[in-house]
């Protein structure tokens, strides 16, 4: 068993630095590192946002590029990608406190994580759930973990919050968009007005 651990390993590894990821990326993609102990919850601070469900944030004296997990925003060229990227930095707001538990390294290099808003006498905020519920982006929890988040969407379209402005039609995901050359994304990316 312990030879197979090896060669997938030394699989990953060969197969990432291929896409150009370092050793420390490939270590926390493979089994044998991962360790039994829960994610612990440290405090960060968010020094830039680069879109909706990106950010920089400085944590214990390292800047981490954060992807946050649960959601899936527009990107910044996409029909509200601009309004949703806004929207979060002004909840976020100039070096606001968050706090950040890590959970691995995306193919991009990118820090997965949960990040949750601390509110002053309650309990802290998922960001993901209030970007759902804002409507600034899709719900995106492919193992559904997280109970609700179906429902949170739903209430945000029902709403007609945020990208669901204009209803549910035509709205197209991060995912479909990407997929779209140049041509395709300046037909599409006229959207309703904000």
């Amino acid at each position: 068993m312990k030879d197979k651990a090896l060669y997938f390993s030394g699989w990953l590894l060969l197969v990432a630095t291929g896409f150009g990821l370092g050793e420390t990326a490939v270590k926390s993609l493979t089994p044998a590192s991962r360790t039994s102990a829960a994610p612990k919850e440290e405090a960060g601070r968010v020094v830039r946002v680069v879109d909706a469900d990106t950010y920089d944030v400085l944590a214990g004296g390292v800047t981490y590029r954060v992807r946050l997990l649960g959601v899936d925003a527009p990107e910044r060229d996409q029909p509200y990608g601009h309004q949703a990227a806004d929207s979060v930095a002004r909840l976020l707001g100039s070096d606001r406190t968050v706090l950040l538990t890590r959970r691995g390294v995306d193919l991009y290099g990118r820090t997965m994580a949960s990040v949750r808003l601390p509110a002053a006498g309650g309990p802290a905020l998922a960001l993901d759930s209030l970007l759902v519920v804002r409507g600034w982006a899709w719900a995106w929890d492919p193992k559904h973990r997280v109970a609700g988040r179906a429902a949170q969407q739903a209430s945000a379209v029902a709403a007609r919050r945020g990208l669901w402005k204009c209803g549910a039609v035509g709205v197209l995901t991060p995912r479909h968009w990407r997929q779209f050359n140049y041509k395709n994304k300046r037909r599409y990316g006229v959207g309703c007005t904000w």
